[in-house]
Protein backbone atom coordinates (compact mmCIF):
# COMPACT_ATOMS: atom_id res chain seq x y z
CA UNK A 1 0.00 0.00 0.00
CA UNK A 2 1.39 3.39 -0.98
CA UNK A 3 1.86 5.83 1.86
CA UNK A 4 1.01 9.48 1.31
CA UNK A 5 4.13 11.58 1.98
CA UNK A 6 4.03 13.84 5.01
CA UNK A 7 3.32 17.47 4.23
CA UNK A 8 3.92 20.31 6.67
CA UNK A 9 0.71 22.07 7.55
CA UNK A 10 -0.08 25.43 9.07
CA UNK A 11 -2.94 25.37 11.58
CA UNK A 12 -4.53 28.14 13.60
CA UNK A 13 -6.10 28.38 17.03
CA UNK A 14 -9.64 29.74 17.10
CA UNK A 15 -10.88 32.24 19.62
CA UNK A 16 -12.56 29.46 21.61
CA UNK A 17 -9.30 27.48 21.79
CA UNK A 18 -7.37 30.33 23.35
CA UNK A 19 -7.20 30.81 27.11
CA UNK A 20 -5.53 33.26 29.48
CA UNK A 21 -1.85 32.55 30.05
CA UNK A 22 -1.53 30.47 26.89
CA UNK A 23 1.59 31.31 24.88
CA UNK A 24 3.69 30.48 21.83
CA UNK A 25 7.34 31.08 20.91
CA UNK A 26 9.54 31.57 17.87
CA UNK A 27 13.36 31.55 17.76
CA UNK A 28 15.46 33.22 15.07
CA UNK A 29 19.14 34.16 14.71
CA UNK A 30 19.93 37.46 12.99
CA UNK A 31 22.22 37.35 9.95
CA UNK A 32 23.69 40.07 7.76
CA UNK A 33 21.42 38.87 4.95
CA UNK A 34 18.40 39.43 7.23
CA UNK A 35 19.42 43.06 7.66
CA UNK A 36 20.01 43.55 3.95
CA UNK A 37 16.75 41.84 2.99
CA UNK A 38 14.78 43.96 5.45
CA UNK A 39 16.42 47.10 4.06
CA UNK A 40 15.62 46.02 0.49
CA UNK A 41 11.96 45.31 1.26
CA UNK A 42 11.31 48.30 3.55
CA UNK A 43 13.52 50.86 1.82
CA UNK A 44 15.08 51.72 5.21
CA UNK A 45 18.75 52.13 4.29
CA UNK A 46 19.77 53.90 7.48
CA UNK A 47 23.59 53.58 7.61
CA UNK A 48 23.32 52.41 11.22
CA UNK A 49 22.17 49.10 9.74
CA UNK A 50 24.26 48.85 6.58
CA UNK A 51 27.46 50.91 6.91
CA UNK A 52 29.98 49.47 9.42
CA UNK A 53 32.24 52.54 9.22
CA UNK A 54 29.37 54.85 10.13
CA UNK A 55 27.84 52.45 12.66
CA UNK A 56 31.11 52.09 14.59
CA UNK A 57 30.94 55.79 15.50
CA UNK A 58 27.36 55.67 16.78
CA UNK A 59 26.06 55.08 20.29
CA UNK A 60 25.81 51.35 19.54
CA UNK A 61 29.41 50.97 18.22
CA UNK A 62 28.53 48.66 15.36
CA UNK A 63 25.88 47.57 12.91
CA UNK A 64 22.48 46.80 14.48
CA UNK A 65 19.24 45.34 13.15
CA UNK A 66 16.26 47.49 12.24
CA UNK A 67 14.03 47.72 15.29
CA UNK A 68 11.03 46.64 13.25
CA UNK A 69 12.79 43.41 12.32
CA UNK A 70 11.97 42.27 15.83
CA UNK A 71 8.45 43.60 15.35
CA UNK A 72 8.18 41.53 12.17
CA UNK A 73 9.04 38.39 14.18
CA UNK A 74 6.10 39.11 16.50
CA UNK A 75 3.90 39.48 13.42
CA UNK A 76 5.18 36.12 12.17
CA UNK A 77 4.05 34.39 15.38
CA UNK A 78 0.62 36.02 15.30
CA UNK A 79 0.05 35.38 11.61
CA UNK A 80 1.31 31.81 11.31
CA UNK A 81 0.76 30.01 14.63
CA UNK A 82 -0.76 31.99 17.49
CA UNK A 83 -3.60 32.55 16.74
CA UNK A 84 -2.50 31.94 13.10
CA UNK A 85 -4.33 32.16 9.74
CA UNK A 86 -7.49 34.26 9.91
CA UNK A 87 -6.07 36.59 12.57
CA UNK A 88 -6.75 40.28 12.01
CA UNK A 89 -4.11 42.60 13.46
CA UNK A 90 -5.69 45.65 15.16
CA UNK A 91 -3.02 47.29 17.26
CA UNK A 92 0.59 46.91 18.38
CA UNK A 93 2.72 48.97 20.73
CA UNK A 94 6.41 48.26 21.01
CA UNK A 95 9.21 49.32 23.36
CA UNK A 96 12.78 48.81 22.16
CA UNK A 97 15.16 48.20 25.07
CA UNK A 98 18.41 46.81 23.62
CA UNK A 99 20.05 46.73 20.18
CA UNK A 100 20.09 43.49 18.22
CA UNK A 101 23.36 42.57 16.51
CA UNK A 102 24.39 40.05 13.87
CA UNK A 103 24.59 36.62 15.49
CA UNK A 104 22.07 37.39 18.24
CA UNK A 105 19.44 34.67 18.71
CA UNK A 106 16.04 36.10 19.57
CA UNK A 107 13.19 34.26 21.26
CA UNK A 108 9.76 35.75 20.70
CA UNK A 109 7.10 34.86 23.29
CA UNK A 110 3.46 35.86 22.81
CA UNK A 111 1.05 35.32 25.74
CA UNK A 112 -2.73 35.80 26.02
CA UNK A 113 -3.54 38.37 28.71
CA UNK A 114 -7.20 39.24 27.99
CA UNK A 115 -10.20 38.11 25.89
CA UNK A 116 -13.29 40.01 24.74
CA UNK A 117 -15.99 37.39 24.08
CA UNK A 118 -18.36 39.86 22.41
CA UNK A 119 -15.93 41.15 19.78
CA UNK A 120 -13.65 38.07 19.71
CA UNK A 121 -10.71 40.28 20.49
CA UNK A 122 -7.57 39.06 22.20
CA UNK A 123 -4.90 41.03 24.05
CA UNK A 124 -1.41 39.54 23.95
CA UNK A 125 1.78 40.37 25.78
CA UNK A 126 4.78 40.27 23.45
CA UNK A 127 8.34 39.77 24.69
CA UNK A 128 11.54 39.35 22.68
CA UNK A 129 14.73 38.27 24.46
CA UNK A 130 18.24 37.56 23.21
CA UNK A 131 20.45 34.54 23.87
CA UNK A 132 21.54 36.06 27.21
CA UNK A 133 17.96 36.34 28.37
CA UNK A 134 18.00 40.14 28.08
CA UNK A 135 14.82 41.80 26.85
CA UNK A 136 15.36 43.61 23.55
CA UNK A 137 11.73 44.38 22.75
CA UNK A 138 8.36 44.18 24.52
CA UNK A 139 4.83 45.43 24.03
CA UNK A 140 1.16 44.62 23.66
CA UNK A 141 -0.79 43.41 20.65
CA UNK A 142 -4.53 43.39 20.00
CA UNK A 143 -6.04 41.08 17.39
CA UNK A 144 -9.34 39.64 16.26
CA UNK A 145 -8.86 35.92 16.62
CA UNK A 146 -10.20 33.58 13.92
CA UNK A 147 -13.60 32.05 14.51
CA UNK A 148 -13.13 29.10 12.16
CA UNK A 149 -10.50 26.40 12.12
CA UNK A 150 -7.93 26.63 9.30
CA UNK A 151 -5.49 23.89 8.35
CA UNK A 152 -3.61 24.26 5.10
CA UNK A 153 -0.31 23.11 3.55
CA UNK A 154 2.50 25.35 4.70
CA UNK A 155 3.66 27.85 2.07
CA UNK A 156 7.40 28.06 1.62
CA UNK A 157 8.55 31.68 1.66
CA UNK A 158 10.06 32.95 -1.61
CA UNK A 159 13.83 32.75 -1.71
CA UNK A 160 15.50 36.14 -1.77
CA UNK A 161 18.85 36.27 -3.54
CA UNK A 162 20.69 39.35 -2.33
CA UNK A 163 23.08 41.23 -4.57
CA UNK A 164 24.68 44.48 -3.51
CA UNK A 165 26.19 45.89 -6.72
CA UNK A 166 27.56 48.92 -4.91
CA UNK A 167 29.35 46.78 -2.34
CA UNK A 168 30.79 44.54 -5.06
CA UNK A 169 31.90 47.57 -7.05
CA UNK A 170 33.63 48.99 -3.97
CA UNK A 171 35.39 45.68 -3.43
CA UNK A 172 36.53 45.64 -7.05
CA UNK A 173 37.70 49.26 -6.95
CA UNK A 174 39.67 48.56 -3.78
CA UNK A 175 42.15 46.67 -5.97
CA UNK A 176 43.37 50.08 -7.14
CA UNK A 177 43.90 51.50 -3.65
CA UNK A 178 47.69 51.37 -3.93
CA UNK A 179 47.98 51.76 -7.69
CA UNK A 180 49.02 54.91 -9.47
CA UNK A 181 46.57 56.26 -12.05
CA UNK A 182 47.95 55.77 -15.56
CA UNK A 183 47.56 57.71 -18.79
CA UNK A 184 44.74 56.24 -20.82
CA UNK A 185 43.78 57.05 -24.39
CA UNK A 186 39.99 57.28 -24.49
CA UNK A 187 39.20 56.54 -28.11
CA UNK A 188 36.39 58.58 -29.68
CA UNK A 189 34.32 59.29 -26.52
CA UNK A 190 31.52 60.84 -28.52
CA UNK A 191 28.49 59.75 -26.57
CA UNK A 192 27.39 60.49 -23.03
CA UNK A 193 28.05 56.96 -21.69
CA UNK A 194 31.65 56.67 -22.86
CA UNK A 195 32.59 60.22 -21.90
CA UNK A 196 30.94 59.94 -18.48
CA UNK A 197 32.56 56.57 -17.86
CA UNK A 198 36.02 57.96 -18.65
CA UNK A 199 35.54 60.99 -16.40
CA UNK A 200 34.15 58.82 -13.58
CA UNK A 201 37.19 56.56 -13.85
CA UNK A 202 39.42 59.64 -13.65
CA UNK A 203 37.54 60.97 -10.63
CA UNK A 204 38.08 57.64 -8.88
CA UNK A 205 41.82 57.84 -9.51
CA UNK A 206 42.00 55.01 -12.02
CA UNK A 207 43.12 56.80 -15.17
CA UNK A 208 44.51 60.07 -16.46
CA UNK A 209 42.27 60.43 -19.51
CA UNK A 210 43.53 61.59 -22.90
CA UNK A 211 40.41 62.29 -24.95
CA UNK A 212 40.92 61.58 -28.65
CA UNK A 213 38.19 62.52 -31.10
CA UNK A 214 36.54 65.42 -32.95
CA UNK A 215 36.88 68.32 -30.50
CA UNK A 216 33.59 70.02 -31.30
CA UNK A 217 31.67 66.78 -30.94
CA UNK A 218 33.32 65.83 -27.64
CA UNK A 219 32.73 69.28 -26.19
CA UNK A 220 29.11 69.28 -27.32
CA UNK A 221 28.57 65.92 -25.62
CA UNK A 222 30.26 67.23 -22.47
CA UNK A 223 28.01 70.30 -22.43
CA UNK A 224 24.94 68.13 -22.96
CA UNK A 225 25.91 65.90 -20.05
CA UNK A 226 27.04 68.76 -17.81
CA UNK A 227 30.60 67.44 -17.71
CA UNK A 228 33.68 69.64 -17.47
CA UNK A 229 36.46 68.23 -19.68
CA UNK A 230 38.64 71.34 -19.62
CA UNK A 231 41.12 69.65 -17.28
CA UNK A 232 41.66 66.70 -19.63
CA UNK A 233 44.14 66.54 -22.46
CA UNK A 234 42.17 66.63 -25.71
CA UNK A 235 43.55 65.57 -29.06
CA UNK A 236 41.66 66.56 -32.19
CA UNK A 237 41.12 64.04 -34.96
CA UNK A 238 38.45 64.10 -37.68
CA UNK A 239 36.71 60.75 -37.06
CA UNK A 240 36.71 57.44 -35.21
CA UNK A 241 39.21 55.70 -37.54
CA UNK A 242 41.70 58.50 -36.97
CA UNK A 243 41.06 58.35 -33.21
CA UNK A 244 41.87 54.64 -33.16
CA UNK A 245 45.03 55.18 -35.19
CA UNK A 246 46.22 58.06 -32.99
CA UNK A 247 45.56 56.17 -29.75
CA UNK A 248 47.42 53.11 -31.02
CA UNK A 249 50.39 55.22 -32.13
CA UNK A 250 50.56 56.83 -28.68
CA UNK A 251 50.41 53.42 -27.02
CA UNK A 252 53.18 52.10 -29.28
CA UNK A 253 55.37 55.03 -28.25
CA UNK A 254 54.63 54.49 -24.56
CA UNK A 255 52.77 57.81 -24.22
CA UNK A 256 49.75 56.00 -22.78
CA UNK A 257 49.68 52.68 -20.95
CA UNK A 258 46.11 51.63 -21.58
CA UNK A 259 43.34 52.19 -24.08
CA UNK A 260 39.64 52.67 -23.49
CA UNK A 261 37.04 52.16 -26.18
CA UNK A 262 34.54 54.94 -26.71
CA UNK A 263 31.71 55.17 -29.24
CA UNK A 264 33.30 53.33 -32.13
CA UNK A 265 33.14 49.80 -33.50
CA UNK A 266 35.41 47.24 -31.86
CA UNK A 267 37.00 46.21 -35.14
CA UNK A 268 38.09 49.80 -35.83
CA UNK A 269 40.09 49.91 -32.61
CA UNK A 270 41.51 46.39 -32.82
CA UNK A 271 42.58 46.88 -36.45
CA UNK A 272 44.49 50.02 -35.44
CA UNK A 273 46.20 48.19 -32.57
CA UNK A 274 47.22 45.30 -34.81
CA UNK A 275 48.71 47.78 -37.28
CA UNK A 276 51.34 48.72 -34.65
CA UNK A 277 54.10 46.06 -34.49
CA UNK A 278 55.25 47.44 -31.12
CA UNK A 279 51.90 46.47 -29.58
CA UNK A 280 52.01 42.84 -30.67
CA UNK A 281 53.06 40.06 -28.31
CA UNK A 282 53.01 37.03 -30.61
CA UNK A 283 49.87 35.81 -28.90
CA UNK A 284 46.33 36.07 -30.23
CA UNK A 285 44.43 39.04 -28.81
CA UNK A 286 41.21 38.08 -27.03
CA UNK A 287 38.46 39.54 -24.91
CA UNK A 288 37.48 38.48 -21.41
CA UNK A 289 34.38 39.43 -19.45
CA UNK A 290 34.52 39.49 -15.67
CA UNK A 291 31.09 38.94 -14.13
CA UNK A 292 29.69 39.12 -10.62
CA UNK A 293 26.68 36.79 -10.86
CA UNK A 294 24.12 36.89 -8.02
CA UNK A 295 23.67 33.10 -7.94
CA UNK A 296 27.38 32.25 -8.30
CA UNK A 297 29.69 32.44 -5.27
CA UNK A 298 32.72 34.01 -6.97
CA UNK A 299 33.71 36.16 -9.96
CA UNK A 300 33.32 34.42 -13.30
CA UNK A 301 35.41 35.05 -16.41
CA UNK A 302 33.89 34.41 -19.86
CA UNK A 303 36.09 34.29 -22.95
CA UNK A 304 36.01 35.06 -25.88
CA UNK A 305 32.65 36.71 -26.39
CA UNK A 306 33.63 39.82 -28.32
CA UNK A 307 36.68 39.46 -30.55
CA UNK A 308 37.38 36.08 -32.15
CA UNK A 309 34.44 34.87 -34.21
CA UNK A 310 35.36 31.24 -34.99
CA UNK A 311 38.72 30.64 -33.29
CA UNK A 312 40.92 27.76 -34.37
CA UNK A 313 42.36 25.27 -31.91
CA UNK A 314 45.62 27.23 -31.68
CA UNK A 315 43.72 30.47 -31.21
CA UNK A 316 41.62 28.90 -28.46
CA UNK A 317 44.83 27.96 -26.69
CA UNK A 318 45.90 31.62 -26.74
CA UNK A 319 42.45 32.75 -25.62
CA UNK A 320 42.53 30.41 -22.64
CA UNK A 321 46.12 31.33 -21.76
CA UNK A 322 45.21 35.02 -21.83
CA UNK A 323 42.32 34.38 -19.46
CA UNK A 324 44.46 32.28 -17.12
CA UNK A 325 47.14 34.98 -17.01
CA UNK A 326 44.48 37.59 -16.25
CA UNK A 327 43.06 35.42 -13.46
CA UNK A 328 46.56 35.36 -11.95
CA UNK A 329 46.69 39.15 -12.11
CA UNK A 330 43.33 39.30 -10.32
CA UNK A 331 44.66 37.10 -7.51
CA UNK A 332 43.56 33.59 -8.54
CA UNK A 333 46.79 31.65 -8.98
CA UNK A 334 45.26 28.36 -10.12
CA UNK A 335 41.99 29.08 -11.95
CA UNK A 336 39.66 26.32 -13.03
CA UNK A 337 38.84 26.50 -16.74
CA UNK A 338 35.68 24.89 -18.09
CA UNK A 339 35.85 24.44 -21.86
CA UNK A 340 32.22 24.64 -22.91
CA UNK A 341 30.28 22.75 -25.51
CA UNK A 342 26.68 21.56 -25.88
CA UNK A 343 27.53 18.28 -24.18
CA UNK A 344 30.10 16.93 -21.73
CA UNK A 345 31.18 13.95 -23.81
CA UNK A 346 33.34 13.87 -26.92
CA UNK A 347 31.22 13.70 -30.05
CA UNK A 348 32.86 13.78 -33.50
CA UNK A 349 29.75 15.50 -34.85
CA UNK A 350 30.33 18.46 -32.51
CA UNK A 351 33.75 19.96 -33.32
CA UNK A 352 33.93 21.99 -30.09
CA UNK A 353 34.06 18.75 -28.08
CA UNK A 354 37.11 17.61 -30.07
CA UNK A 355 38.78 20.99 -29.52
CA UNK A 356 38.03 20.79 -25.80
CA UNK A 357 39.68 17.40 -25.49
CA UNK A 358 42.71 18.59 -27.46
CA UNK A 359 43.03 21.70 -25.27
CA UNK A 360 43.04 19.56 -22.15
CA UNK A 361 45.78 17.40 -23.64
CA UNK A 362 47.73 20.55 -24.54
CA UNK A 363 47.52 21.63 -20.90
CA UNK A 364 48.80 18.23 -19.80
CA UNK A 365 51.80 18.67 -22.12
CA UNK A 366 52.58 22.20 -20.87
CA UNK A 367 51.27 24.07 -23.92
CA UNK A 368 48.76 25.87 -21.68
CA UNK A 369 49.98 26.60 -18.16
CA UNK A 370 48.83 28.09 -14.89
CA UNK A 371 45.32 26.64 -14.62
CA UNK A 372 43.26 23.47 -14.33
CA UNK A 373 41.44 22.64 -17.56
CA UNK A 374 38.56 20.27 -18.20
CA UNK A 375 36.25 19.80 -21.12
CA UNK A 376 34.10 19.37 -22.89
CA UNK A 377 31.64 20.49 -20.22
CA UNK A 378 28.09 21.65 -20.76
CA UNK A 379 27.16 24.94 -19.12
CA UNK A 380 25.07 23.34 -16.38
CA UNK A 381 27.74 20.98 -15.09
CA UNK A 382 30.46 23.61 -15.49
CA UNK A 383 28.85 25.87 -12.91
CA UNK A 384 26.58 23.53 -10.90
CA UNK A 385 28.07 20.84 -8.67
CA UNK A 386 24.59 19.33 -8.39
CA UNK A 387 24.33 18.98 -12.17
CA UNK A 388 27.81 17.45 -12.27
CA UNK A 389 26.84 14.97 -9.54
CA UNK A 390 23.64 13.93 -11.31
CA UNK A 391 25.59 13.32 -14.54
CA UNK A 392 28.33 11.44 -12.64
CA UNK A 393 31.07 13.82 -13.75
CA UNK A 394 34.20 13.43 -11.66
CA UNK A 395 36.16 16.60 -12.30
CA UNK A 396 38.09 19.23 -10.31
CA UNK A 397 36.50 21.91 -12.54
CA UNK A 398 32.87 20.85 -12.90
CA UNK A 399 30.59 22.87 -10.66
CA UNK A 400 33.37 25.22 -9.60
CA UNK A 401 34.65 26.95 -12.74
CA UNK A 402 36.49 30.28 -12.58
CA UNK A 403 36.75 30.65 -16.37
CA UNK A 404 34.23 29.65 -19.02
CA UNK A 405 35.92 29.21 -22.41
CA UNK A 406 33.20 29.31 -25.06
CA UNK A 407 33.35 27.62 -28.48
CA UNK A 408 32.86 30.78 -30.54
CA UNK A 409 31.85 34.42 -30.37
CA UNK A 410 28.16 33.77 -31.06
CA UNK A 411 27.67 31.43 -28.11
CA UNK A 412 29.88 33.55 -25.85
CA UNK A 413 28.13 36.79 -26.68
CA UNK A 414 24.71 35.27 -26.06
CA UNK A 415 25.91 33.77 -22.78
CA UNK A 416 27.37 37.08 -21.61
CA UNK A 417 24.21 39.02 -22.41
CA UNK A 418 22.03 36.38 -20.75
CA UNK A 419 24.10 36.60 -17.58
CA UNK A 420 23.66 40.36 -17.60
CA UNK A 421 20.01 40.69 -18.60
CA UNK A 422 18.47 37.47 -17.24
CA UNK A 423 20.70 36.70 -14.25
CA UNK A 424 21.34 40.29 -13.12
CA UNK A 425 25.12 39.94 -13.41
CA UNK A 426 27.35 43.00 -13.34
CA UNK A 427 30.27 42.83 -15.72
CA UNK A 428 33.31 44.50 -17.17
CA UNK A 429 35.34 43.77 -20.30
CA UNK A 430 39.00 43.78 -21.25
CA UNK A 431 41.07 42.90 -24.31
CA UNK A 432 44.26 40.97 -23.57
CA UNK A 433 47.21 39.81 -25.63
CA UNK A 434 48.60 43.20 -26.67
CA UNK A 435 51.35 45.28 -25.05
CA UNK A 436 48.65 47.48 -23.53
CA UNK A 437 45.34 46.37 -22.03
CA UNK A 438 42.20 47.69 -23.68
CA UNK A 439 39.06 48.46 -21.66
CA UNK A 440 36.45 47.30 -24.13
CA UNK A 441 32.72 47.42 -23.48
CA UNK A 442 29.55 47.41 -25.53
CA UNK A 443 28.29 50.75 -26.79
CA UNK A 444 25.12 49.99 -24.80
CA UNK A 445 27.01 49.75 -21.51
CA UNK A 446 26.61 52.51 -18.96
CA UNK A 447 29.32 54.47 -17.11
CA UNK A 448 29.61 52.02 -14.20
CA UNK A 449 30.57 49.16 -16.54
CA UNK A 450 33.16 51.41 -18.17
CA UNK A 451 34.59 52.33 -14.77
CA UNK A 452 34.88 48.66 -13.83
CA UNK A 453 36.55 47.93 -17.17
CA UNK A 454 38.99 50.78 -16.57
CA UNK A 455 39.83 49.21 -13.21
CA UNK A 456 40.61 45.88 -14.86
CA UNK A 457 42.77 47.64 -17.45
CA UNK A 458 44.64 49.57 -14.75
CA UNK A 459 45.45 46.41 -12.77
CA UNK A 460 46.60 44.66 -15.95
CA UNK A 461 48.68 47.68 -17.03
CA UNK A 462 50.54 47.77 -13.72
CA UNK A 463 51.28 44.08 -14.13
CA UNK A 464 52.61 44.74 -17.64
CA UNK A 465 54.99 47.32 -16.20
CA UNK A 466 56.95 44.38 -14.82
CA UNK A 467 57.22 42.82 -18.28
CA UNK A 468 60.85 43.18 -19.51
CA UNK A 469 59.81 44.10 -23.07
CA UNK A 470 57.36 46.71 -21.83
CA UNK A 471 59.93 48.12 -19.42
CA UNK A 472 62.37 48.64 -22.28
CA UNK A 473 59.64 50.25 -24.37
CA UNK A 474 58.66 52.66 -21.61
CA UNK A 475 62.27 53.55 -20.85
CA UNK A 476 63.06 54.30 -24.50
CA UNK A 477 59.76 55.99 -25.26
CA UNK A 478 59.43 53.88 -28.41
Amino acid sequence: MNKTPDIDFIENLTYDELHLGQSATLTRTLTLDDIRAFAAVSGDTNPAHLDPEYANDTLFHGVIAHGMWGGALISAVLGTQFPGPGTIYLQQDLHFTKPVRIGDTLTVTVTVTAKDDEKKRVELECNVTNQKGDSVLHGQARVIAPAQKVRRPKIIAPHIQLLDPEMRMKALLSMADNLEALRCAVVHPCDIESLTGALDAARLGLIIPVLIGPLEKMRAIAAQAGIDISGCQQIAVPHSHAAADKASEMAARGEVELLMKGSLHTDELIHAVLAQPALRTGRRMSHVFRFDVPLYPKPLLVTDAALNIFPTLAEKADIIQNAIDFAHIMGNQNPKVAILSAVETINPSIPSTIDAAALCKMAMRGQIVGGILDGPLAFDNAISSQAALIKHIDSPVAGDADILAVPDLESGNMLAKQLEYFAGATGAGLVLGARVPIALTSRADGPSVRVASALLALVAAHHLRDDPVRKTQLASGS
